[in-house]
């Protein structure tokens, strides 16, 4: 079975972020994610995922002003530069930290966001990623969850990948927003699964714990077990309740956090 990271900027919200790491050990979590980490030195998070024995497997470059609503830099003419200045900041963070694998997002068709700008930029990143050892992802939303977001279908997340044409580019294959903005899901890993270094999953229509809702988790498990993927699985779901009663969606699911047989 896949092995899951806690999305930290999700679950555990009702404890600091800095105690979000130990309880996400605490229930069975090998691997972490995080949104953005640039609130905290990164010698802190780095304490955090050492004292615990966590893996931090992805994060986000910096996206722009979100409060501003901004979504990304990387489709944005004219922000090349502060794009550039933030794939640095996450190098660094991710070569302290050990992460192997960060997101860019995209950008809003308001801001500009267009391909064209996108696909020099991920080149660019990709670039200043290989030496060292990172992948760069790439993730398709759904226009529900970010209303013009320039990335929304996982056709064109397959066209991107091809037209920046390195070997450290991938895709971050959501399952709900594929299912919120295109369905399909389970015939889409069997198309696009080649490409994915790293999954996360939610419950639609809601965005819960994936054990309700719309989707049979048990049976996209198994179909990723089945498949040559051996990466992580992000849990990016906003728990219904709190966060450590909601965990029992694993049990139903068939899976335990860690990847490894369920045996119970």
């Amino acid at each position: 079975m896949p092995r899951f990271a806690a999305n930290l900027s999700f679950l555990f919200t009702e404890l600091p972020f800095l105690d979000r790491f130990a309880a996400a050990a605490e229930a069975g979590f090998e691997g972490v994610e995080i949104l953005f980490p640039y609130d905290w030195p990164a010698s802190e998070v780095s304490a955090a995922l050492k004292a615990n024995d966590l893996t931090l497997v992805l994060f986000n470059i910096w996206p722009g002003d979100w409060a501003a609503g901004e979504r990304g830099l990387a489709g944005i003419p004219g922000r090349e530069a502060d794009f550039e200045e933030r794939v640095a900041q996450a190098l660094r963070y991710a070569d302290e930290l050990g992460c192997l694998r960060l997101h860019a997002m995209a950008g809003l068709a308001e801001h500009g966001a267009n391909f064209e700008t996108y696909y020099a930029n991920l080149s660019r990143a990709a670039r200043m990623a290989a030496s060292h050892g990172i992948d760069i992802l790439i993730e398709p939303i759904n226009s529900r969850d970010i209303p013009g977001y320039l990335l929304n279908r996982t056709e064109d997340a397959r066209t991107t990948i091809e037209a920046v044409g390195v070997s450290n580019i991938g895709l971050q294959f959501d399952l709900y927003h594929r299912h919120i903005e295109q369905g399909g899901v389970e015939n889409a890993i069997m198309e696009f699964g080649y490409l994915a270094r790293h999954y996360q999953v939610a419950g639609p229509p809601d965005r819960g714990e994936p054990d309700a809702g719309d989707l049979d988790y048990a049976a996209i498990f198994n179909l990723l077990d089945a498949s040559d993927f051996r990466g992580w699985v992000g849990c990016e779901y906003r728990p219904r309740a709190a966060t450590k009663e909601g965990l029992m969606w694993a049990q139903r699911c068939g899976v335990r956090f860690d990847g490894k047989p369920n045996t119970a």
